[in-house]
């Protein structure tokens, strides 16, 4: 037992645990820092080790919660920690491993022990933790506490941008990013969104607020460079062969018993799966830097983190920074570009592109100039094909990046002029070579047909028929697989609107009791007639509202090809032909009539053609009647309509949607981070 603990069980009882947590006040001077903090371990890389250590030192923790604001222990820790973190630079220049390897460790049980202080009391409560000062006075109360959180805070964020990342600093690094975390992390306990924070007000004032920029540059250089973690044992200190004095005999027997249980293995882990593709450090920064941006501005100031994520620029970029913006600065586009393309299929790089498309107009210039886009869009579609298989945030925020993409014209222009081969996750049909608007198109309406059927979402459709109509003037030579899926498209809505239309009849007959009684046109329906029926009829009502509006908005999207590009697309005007009948219904129709008017003309025209030329026409006959025909319409013959043109806007109060958001990425895929799923309050369990 006592300090050779050989199971988990008996943590409890580990004497150097048991003297942390006791009555007894220790110096940050005593000899007892070095013997806690020299243990030897592999740094955990899952949450299932870490709920399993919470689980078992629980009694230490909430000892610690009960004698610490009487013996400042905690306060002694942290001070030993920043202590040693001020030659940290110097002993990673050195190779100093010993001297990281404590401060490591130091800082690894201080997450541990803020992780659990934080769940368990208010940011309030946590302060008086810190207060602690032998004799202080009343008046140094408050002035203590709070120099010794933000000490720590400044700490942490000069330890990430100022210690060159090394084989030796890795854990080190990623353990201050992790802490950060921690720090932040009372929002999960929070239903409400958390706009008054203790930890909020130090990260934007006072010592923090200088490092802002490099802070978020360096988290982003993190995400960049994927710098996997270094072999087992290369962070850690080794005992030497002659001896070498208390600390190494420390290192190799008394403490490594106690903390061995952290390289138990990562079974049932969700972080593990991750850790195999990508850099923990990575991960864990771009957790951090999506905090950190998402944080609710200050009364006196917008939050910082998220003014240098707008405002940073190119390397390459020469032009000076505006002195209103204290915050920006440069980092290099085109390793970012390269990063965000490759990391996709996470959540947090789809977030993190939605972030500097909608925000850093730099980087949304830079994405658009790229003359190898379908690198990004790919991705992207992909994320939108498996649509089953993906949560349902980064189903939008995938959707709203096309959106957002779709709103510049030389963009909708230069995706039909890529020419893409073999796309082997398209399973529907084989595509040996396809255009790369086209391939957006089908997968634009693949996930419109699945939101029909599964989620009935109306944002989705919204935001799916805004990319396509932004992009409709410009359609290209569109492959006759996607010209065919935009009239099954409306062949699909036009026969759900039949049903819908069908069902509100007969509510409307059964709430007028005869199935004989006249029924007024549905077309003339006002709201006031439908607050007389049930809900259920209300509903159809509704129902015939929404689908309506969807097919208006295909009609509208088909018209815009055929005025701005109909010469351009023979495949678009043959799928309108051959399925000329669904568009009859719709004809006099008083929500359609207008639009219908160019499509009715171009149907009318190009049959006429057709039937001049005999019957039996072979597909490419009929093909090449249409290109004729196309440049021989009379263009003044069609009637002109407002350029279709969808801009994204954020709704009022981002945050109650990206606040949680972000938070059930951290909860889900945090490196080595466990809370108790029964205590987190900002969402619940299955919306990460």
């Amino acid at each position: 037992m006592g300090a050779n603990s050989s199971s988990i069980s008996e943590l409890p009882e580990n004497e150097y645990l048991q003297k942390l947590s006791g009555s007894e006040s220790i110096s940050e001077n005593d000899p007892f820092w070095n013997q806690l903090l020299s243990f030897s371990f592999t740094t955990p890389t899952n949450s299932a080790d870490l709920k399993l250590l919470e689980e078992a030192t629980i009694s230490v923790c909430k000892s610690l919660v009960e004698k610490n604001p009487r013996t400042g222990n905690l306060g002694s820790l942290i001070k030993v920690f920043l202590s040693r973190t001020k030659e940290l630079k110097i002993s990673a220049e050195c190779q100093n491993h010993l001297f990281i390897w404590q401060a490591h460790n130091a800082l690894f049980i201080i997450c541990c022990l803020l992780k659990v202080f934080i769940s368990r009391m208010s940011e309030e409560e946590l302060q008086l933790h810190f207060t602690y000062e032998e004799k202080a006075g009343p008046s140094s109360y408050g002035t203590e506490c709070e120099d010794l959180i933000e000490e720590l805070l400044c700490c942490l964020i000069q330890l990430i941008v100022e210690i060159p990342l090394l084989d030796i600093t890795y854990s080190i690094s990623l353990e201050a990013v992790t802490t950060l975390i921690v720090f932040l992390s009372c929002q999960l306990f929070h239903k409400e969104i958390l706009r008054e924070s203790i930890i909020h007000r130090y990260l934007m004032h006072g010592r923090c607020l200088p490092y802002t920029s490099r802070l978020v540059k360096t988290l982003l250089y993190n995400f960049i460079r994927q710098e996997r973690s270094p072999p087992p044992g290369t962070h850690v200190f080794q005992q030497q062969t002659d001896g070498g004095g208390l600390l190494y005999g420390i290192a190799s027997g008394v403490a490594t018993g106690l903390w061995t249980v952290f390289t138990l293995g990562g079974v049932g882990s969700k972080a593990s799966a991750q850790l195999e593709q990508c850099s923990p450090l990575a991960s864990q920064s771009l957790l951090l830097l999506l905090v950190l941006a998402n944080l609710t501005d200050a009364p006196d100031i917008p939050n910082p983190y998220r003014q240098a994520i707008m405002s940073f620029k190119n390397t390459q970029d020469n032009t000076a920074f505006s002195s209103s913006n204290p915050h920006a600065f440069q980092i290099n586009f085109n390793s970012l570009y390269t990063a965000l393309c490759e990391q996709q299929k996470s959540d947090q790089a789809t977030l993190l592109l939605y972030m500097l498309l909608h925000q850093n107009s730099n980087m949304r210039t830079y994405v658009l100039a790229r003359t190898d886009i379908e690198n990004l869009v790919l991705p992207i579609l992909e994320i939108l094909y498996h649509v089953e298989e993906r949560n349902s945030h980064h189903v939008y925020m995938a959707l709203i990046i096309l959106l957002i993409l779709t709103e510049d014209d030389g963009f909708n222009r230069s995706i039909h002029e890529v020419i893409l081969k073999n796309i082997t996750w398209y399973a529907e049909r084989v595509l040996t070579e396809i255009s790369l608007g086209s391939l957006l198109i089908l997968v634009v309406i693949r996930t419109i047909q699945y939101n029909m059927t599964r989620t009935r979402d109306k944002y989705l459709h919204t935001n799916c028929l805004a990319a396509l109509a932004n992009m409709s003037a410009q359609f290209r030579s569109l492959h006759q697989y996607a010209a065919q899926r935009i009239i099954s498209l409306f062949s699909l809505l036009s026969k759900k609107h039949n049903k819908v239309l069908e069902q509100a009849t007969q509510s409307l007959r059964g709430s007028l009791g005869s199935n004989d009684s006249p029924l007024p046109d549905y077309h003339f329906w006002e709201m006031s007639d439908c607050l007389h029926f049930s809900e259920t009829k209300l509903r159809h009502a509704q129902d015939l509202n929404v689908i309506e509006e969807v097919i208006r908005m295909m009609l509208e999207i088909i018209n815009s090809c055929l005025t701005n590009s109909l010469h351009h697309n023979p495949n678009l005007v043959y799928a309108l032909l051959y399925k000329r009948d669904l568009f009859e219904q719709f004809r006099t129709h008083p929500s359609f009539q207008d639009i219908m008017q160019n499509i009715d003309l171009v149907i009318s025209f190009f049959s006429s053609r057709l039937e001049q030329a005999g019957a039996e026409l072979s597909v490419e006959r009929v093909l090449e009647i249409i290109k004729q025909g196309a440049v021989a319409l009379p263009k003044d013959r069609l009637r002109k309509f407002p350029e279709l043109k969808f801009k994204y806007v954020e709704e009022e109060q981002p945050e109650e949607f990206f606040i949680p958001y972000v938070w059930s990425l951290v909860y889900n895929s945090a490196v080595a981070l466990y809370w108790n799923p029964r205590d987190i309050q900002l969402f619940t369990m299955d919306s990460g």
